[in-house]
């Protein structure tokens, strides 16, 4: 009897898929494309055990044709530790460029 309630506990919970509101997509190289948050500075995604990333991020210029396509010409970043992008943020003006006199 002890191992049917434990079956019925275990079908009971299902198991909990947290989605990010910020995840964008997925390369074909299983790189994860996120938009990024105004000022933010460090990587936000959840790894193992749920422990946040907090990988700095750097701006990147090596990326290919299907970045570049979503990006629209704007700064992309990618975290230091997990390699994760982050596309620019609609809500923010690109702070980097060339000043005009």
């Amino acid at each position: 009897m002890a191992e049917q309630e434990t079956a019925t506990k275990t079908e009971e919970a299902p198991a909990e898929e947290t989605t990010d509101p910020n995840l964008i997509g997925t390369l074909q190289d299983g790189t994860k494309l996120k938009q990024r948050i105004p000022r933010q500075r460090a990587c936000n995604e959840s790894g193992k055990n749920n422990n946040i990333c907090r990988g700095h991020l750097k701006r990147w210029y090596e990326y290919g044709d299907d970045v570049r396509a979503r990006a629209d010409g704007g700064e992309v970043y990618r975290c230091e530790r997990c390699q994760t992008l982050y596309l620019p943020s609609d809500q923010e003006v690109a702070r980097t460029g060339t000043l005009s006199y």
